[in-house]
């Protein structure tokens, strides 16, 4: 688990940008909230499967995160809302219930910044020119050396605390990043968004330029095109969220 990052942050706009891809539900969300003193809490959740009711989950778990994490930081608002879900007694007994990859980042007036994930849902923070990933993916190819992408191997909704998940898979189901930040862009990506990119080679940093929602728009856009020019063409859910720092 990392716990620097650098130097000072102020978040002065951001945009959302989303895709449904080749889905039947677009099962991604975002929320964000600030409050009287400034403080803005960024949330971007990725829905395990593709129906009605994981779509209609994930964007009332996505508004709860961000409230969680608005009046404390990322880590202590995801583990609030991580235990949440995990008391629920038809979560403990295995039902097959909603869940989602969930990442949050939160500013506040001071200049502390904090990220936290559960799942492989992205925050990436563009410094000086350089693209930076804050987060490492909860998935079987981290956990097995070279597993699959697609299997996560963490989310909010699951009902394995940290050291279950460490034993099972070699992280915590919940891992942080937190301290001052120098300006530059903050972007928060589903798989959907970040992997076709990065299947082409092709650096997310060309999109954090100009107007946040134009890049937004920019990268989900040909994320989905570049998806469907692999040799197994399929689009998943694309969502991104590019917030301007200063």
């Amino acid at each position: 688990m990392r716990e620097d990052i650098d130097d000072d942050l102020a978040v002065t706009s951001y945009a959302t940008a989303q895709r449904p891809g080749d889905r039947a539900f677009q099962c991604d969300a975002t929320a964000a909230f600030t409050t009287p003193d400034g403080t803005r809490a960024y949330a971007l959740l990725d829905g395990v499967g593709d129906t009605p009711a994981v779509r209609s989950w994930t964007r009332t778990a996505t508004r709860r995160l961000a409230h969680a994490a608005e009046s404390a930081d990322a880590e202590a608002g995801l583990r609030a809302e991580y235990g949440h879900y995990a008391a629920d007694p038809a979560r403990t007994a295995g039902h097959d219930l909603p869940c989602a990859a969930a990442v949050v980042a939160v500013h506040d007036p001071g200049g502390l910044f904090s990220v936290a994930w559960s799942g492989d849902a992205r925050a990436y923070l563009l410094l000086d020119g350089h693209l930076r990933l804050l987060t490492e993916d909860h998935n079987a190819r981290r956990a097995c050396d070279g597993g699959d992408r697609n299997l996560i191997t963490a989310c909010l909704g699951e009902a394995r605390n940290d050291e279950e998940t460490e034993r099972l898979w070699g992280h915590p189901a919940i891992e942080y990043v937190r301290g001052p930040a120098r300006p530059g862009w903050l972007l928060l990506a589903s798989d959907g968004a970040y992997e076709p990119h990065e299947d082409a080679d092709h650096d997310l940093a060309d999109y954090l330029t100009g107007d946040p929602h134009a890049a937004a728009e920019r990268l989900v856009d040909d994320a989905v095109r570049r998806a469907h020019e692999l040799i197994d063409p399929y689009a998943d859910n694309a969502t991104a969220l590019v917030a301007r720092i200063t």
